[in-house]
Parts: C-alpha cells; structure tokens; sequence
C-alpha cells in the first residue's frame, strides 16, 4: 500500500485511515461530521498527494491532444493560466477518466487526474500522442494539498500574498512557496471558495504544517471530502461515472461536440439511438442514507441504482446519486429507494443539493 509523504503528520494528528486506490489514505480525524461543518465554515486541508499529475508540451492540434482531451471548448482555446475540467474517452466513447487540465503556457500543459487511473491515463495518453510531443509523469516528484473553505483566500493571502485575491474561479498562477516556484490554482471539488497547491515533495510537509499553523485551518479526510462533494452533486470516479458511463449518460453538459475526438463516433451512435440511463440526484425524506447499489423503484417498478449515497450533513437528510431510466429522470419525482430490509422514501432533485456555498465569491 503506498504512502504519501504527509502519513508521518497524519499519524501525529491520530487519522484514522484506509486503503484509498492502492494508497493508505486519511480518512477521518476528529469526525466526518465535524470536519465537513469546518470546512463550510472555515477552512480545511486535505491531502491530495495520492493524484496523478503529467506534464505535455505539444501543440494541440498537430500533436493530437484534441482528440485526447473533452471540455467545454477545444484545448486550443483554452487561455494560459486557467484550467479545464474534462475527460477523456474510450473508442467505445465511454469515460476512461475526469481530469483538470492547466494551460502553463502557449505549448506546455499540467494534467492532472485520479489516483487509481494514473498508470492507465498515462499510457492512453502517451499512445495517443504524436511524436513530437513530450509526455512526463510527476506524481511521484509532485504533492498537492487542497485548502478549501469561506476563508481560504484571507489565508492564503496573508501567507503568499496579495496576488491571491485576483485569481478567479478555474485560474491559477505561479507564487513562491517555500523558495519554490509553484503553482496555486483557484480549483477544487468541495463546492466552497478554494485552492489547490502544487509543491514538490520535498516541500509538502513544511507546507502542510505551515498551514495547519492558523488555528482557523483543521485536516479533514477522505470521508468529509466525501460527504462536501456529494452534497454538490459532483461524481467520483469509479463510482459515479466508469468505463461503462458515456458523459452523456452523466449529464456532463461541459463537453463539446464541436470537434474530432475519440470515442465521438459512438457518442453520436448514442444520441442519436436515445440513452438508456441517466444520472439523476435524489435526496430522501428522512435522516437514512441510500448507499452505494442500493436499488431505486419508481412505484413497485425497479428503474436503476444509487452509485453514492450518504448523510447530508448540511441538509440533514440522505442524499445520493444513481442511474435510472431515461422515463425517470424527471424533477420531483416520487422514488423509493430500497435495500433487503431497507427501504427509504425519496425524490428525484437538481443538482446542486445545497445551493448556497462560497464557491464564486
């Protein structure tokens, strides 16, 4: 099982951990409950050492990265200094990965993308890039920590500068950090105003305890980050979206058509014939959670599967993401949500589950 550079300080801070995509990751430290409320309204730090990051210089177009990369626009397009969230696509147009992409310059592009798919996202990128291009993975050289929450800008900016303040969402730029050049972007996936922070390894640790040094900072772990993502909606890979899940079947509106890409071809098969499921959010009318697998019934008609469910701390109510048929993805509509002994009454809602979060402010 792999280690991050900060398992030393997360033992110190009594986490409780688990295996995470190979690695042995933080799970909790004071409580899921506590550390998720923190982060709505302080701020937290997570390690997020464990993702894969790959460095391309290649020019989009002759070098075939727009036929790797799906976003809202093409890559090319994509201004320096600000990221993209995307994915990227089997012949068989299905979702191989979700990953940040960051324009460092006019030729050079920072790739970052999810833990348990690095080894397999590298060689589908590498095969798929032309020759000319240089393709490195830095996951073992590169750590990342998220500081996520209302006050993470005051934060950052008291300890990396003013320059904090003029990032806005989806843009990143370069701070010094340690006597590091490094890259701080305006990013995250907890729905609050947040960073990520991109420092070598040999610098992770100084970072995390520099952080962890403004009593308005606490850690949180996999489990919160859990429980703040769902509550916006947003899909874990290898959960909600797969190698079986197109992005059209997960609702995923940022992507483009407008330009060749692999797996198009079976996208517009797809649309054309109708999608068979559909990614809907469902919130329950009680304190029980729907959890993963757990079947969804329209009346006494069984019309798909939860792939996450948890407590809404938030909300206090269950909520969950699952696939149902096409029919069924309809707001508002009357569900239950049923496991062996279990069986809970719920309904079919937009995204976000909380609306009212720090995230553009």
């Amino acid at each position: 099982m792999l280690k991050t550079p900060l398992f030393e300080q997360h033992e110190k801070l009594f986490a409780k951990f688990a295996p995470f995509a190979g690695w042995q990751m933080p799970v909790q430290y004071s409580g899921i409950i506590n550390e998720h409320f923190h982060c709505r309204k302080l701020a937290s730090v997570f390690d997020i050492c464990h993702m894969g990051e790959f460095f391309v210089k290649a020019e989009p177009e002759k070098s075939g990265m727009e036929n790797i990369f799906l976003f809202s626009s093409k890559v090319k397009d994509i201004p320096v200094k600000k990221a993209k969230y995307g994915v990227i696509l089997n012949e068989q147009g299905k979702i191989l990965d979700d990953l940040v992409v960051y324009r460092l310059s006019e030729d050079e592009w920072m790739v970052v993308v999810n833990a348990a798919t690095t080894e397999k996202d590298f060689l589908h990128i590498q095969a798929n890039l032309g020759k000319d291009a240089l393709l490195e993975n830095r996951t073992d050289k590169i750590g990342k920590i998220d500081l996520q929450g209302p006050l993470s800008r005051d934060i950052l900016s008291e300890l990396f500068g003013p320059r904090i303040n003029e990032l806005r969402y989806y843009a990143f730029d370069y701070f010094d950090i340690l006597g590091e050049k490094s890259i701080i972007s305006r990013t995250g996936y907890t729905g609050e105003l947040g960073y990520e922070i991109y420092v070598s390894y040999e610098k992770i640790g100084d970072l995390w305890s520099l952080l962890l040094k403004d009593e308005r900072v606490k850690p949180a772990g996999l489990g919160a980050r859990d429980t703040l993502r769902l509550e916006m909606g947003y899909v874990l890979y290898g959960q909600d979206i797969s190698e079986e899940i197109s992005p059209l079947e997960a609702g995923m509106k940022n992507i483009t058509l407008d330009k060749e890409f692999i797996g198009k071809d079976a996208l517009l098969v797809e649309k054309e014939a109708g999608l068979k499921k559909g990614l809907v959010a469902i919130r329950s009318g009680s304190r029980r959670s729907p959890r993963h697998d757990y079947r969804i019934f329209s009346q006494d008609k069984e019309i798909g599967r939860i792939t996450s469910g948890s407590f809404s701390p938030s909300l206090g109510c269950g909520i969950a993401l699952g696939y149902v048929e096409p029919a069924a993805v309809k707001k508002d509509l009357p569900v239950s949500i049923q496991d062996k002994s279990v069986k809970i009454d719920a309904v079919i809602t937009e995204k976000p589950f909380l609306k009212e979060t720090s995230l553009k402010k």
